[in-house]
């Protein structure tokens, strides 16, 4: 360019309303495994439960609008509230499997966290309860794995690889990502 300035293409990537559904109906279903902990944690709020319902309810052909980003929004703010870091790992998940219907059709690494999230941060409270037992982590990742659709592991591989860093949830992805770009399906 003639400032100098270097600008970096970044190809889309085709995602139909139906990858959508499939993609929110997986991080719902990674999601909803740990809302017993942050209900434990925080017994009279519901904000991390409506944003896996919420979820749920796109996956199942709801729309994607206004519900989805404000039960997303307030999981995030129930995180903010939980008590124990099991309790936000929780309502982190039920966050991410509201926002996963925000998927950028973007080749960009970063959009993985939108498909695995919910069941990296899942995973990330199992293990906290477990007194930060890793293995409890891993076979929450393997229940995942066994979850996924042909759907979801056909979206996942039109993105890049997860990317680096994020700490143990990004960890957590990467495992996850590798394990799903792995699966092979009959045709």
């Amino acid at each position: 360019m003639e400032d100098g300035t270097v600008t970096a293409e970044v190809s889309e990537i085709v995602l139909s309303k139906q990858d959508l559904r499939a993609v929110v109906e997986f991080a719902a279903s990674c999601a909803e495994a740990a809302l017993e902990t942050f209900e434990a944690d925080q017994p009279g709020d519901s904000r991390p439960r409506d944003a896996v319902c919420a979820a749920w309810e796109f996956a199942r052909g709801g729309e994607r609008g206004k519900l989805l980003r404000d039960t997303a929004s307030a999981a995030l703010k129930a995180a903010k509230s939980a008590d124990s870091a099991a309790a936000r790992e929780a309502a982190w998940a039920a966050m991410s499997a509201a926002g996963a219907a925000y998927l950028h059709p973007l080749a960009k690494a970063t959009q993985v966290k939108h498909i695995l999230g919910a069941g990296a941060y899942a995973a990330r409270a199992a293990e906290l309860v477990a007194g930060d037992d890793r293995s409890v982590g891993a076979g929450q990742l393997e229940q995942m794995v066994q979850r996924a659709t042909p759907t979801v592991v056909d979206v996942l591989k039109r993105f890049p690889e997860a990317p680096s860093g994020g700490g143990r949830v990004g960890e957590l992805i990467r495992t996850l990502d590798a394990e799903l770009r792995l699966l092979t399906f009959p045709a």
